[in-house]
């Protein structure tokens, strides 16, 4: 039942044919030609939402994902093939030192441009259409694969190379991946939230 939405995303790792959640480029900090991060705005928005507490960071974003793709493809109100945007997007949380992540995350989609007025209802009761407000976020990019380690290491990273990482939340921050979780070369960012 999974194989149509797998092979859309597979069959397409170029970004064409996928919307893009829209932001709004403000800085950009670099350094010796290499962009070292960037800082954007996201517009307030509507986002399908799942929250999942595997053992494993890599368990809970491929099951929350493929949850997600359900409602997607056509396990929705609407019956139809919502569209796949980029990218999708992982929160999760930190204790209060910063040394190890908690198990609770949450794997959120953007609802297209033209759903973000009426987002199809999941069938899914753990699927939940959320409206996130308008966000600033600092992002830096990162290859290859997502686990505890990896996000812990990216979250140190860019907390060393902002000049004030205090102007952001210090417990929560995005993993936005642009690729197929099964992907090995994954193209992911990490997002620092400027606290509102």
């Amino acid at each position: 039942e999974m194989a149509e939405p797998i092979q859309q995303l597979t069959r397409n790792n170029s970004p064409q044919g996928r919307e893009t959640i829209p932001f709004t480029l403000i800085q950009r900090k670099e350094k010796l030609g290499d962009l070292l991060y960037e800082k954007r705005q996201y517009g307030k928005a509507k986002w399908a939402c799942i929250k999942m507490k595997e053992k494993q960071y890599e368990q809970s974003i491929c099951l929350g994902f493929m949850k997600l793709m359900r409602y997607i493809c056509e396990q929705n109100s609407s019956g139809l093939y919502l569209g796949i945007t980029i990218p999708i997007v992982t929160i999760v949380h930190t204790n209060e030192s910063q040394s190890e992540m908690t198990q609770s995350v949450t794997v959120a989609y953007y609802l297209p441009e033209v759903l973000q007025e009426e987002p199809p209802h999941p069938f899914d009761s753990d699927i939940i259409i959320e409206e996130w407000p308008s966000t600033i976020v600092y992002s830096r990019s990162f290859r290859g694969i997502t686990n505890e380690d990896s996000i812990m290491r990216e979250i140190n990273l860019l907390a060393e190379i902002l000049e004030s990482p205090e102007l952001c939340l210090q417990d929560t921050f995005i993993i936005a991946g642009y690729t197929n979780p099964a992907a090995a070369n994954r193209h992911n960012e990490i997002w620092f939230l400027q606290r509102p």
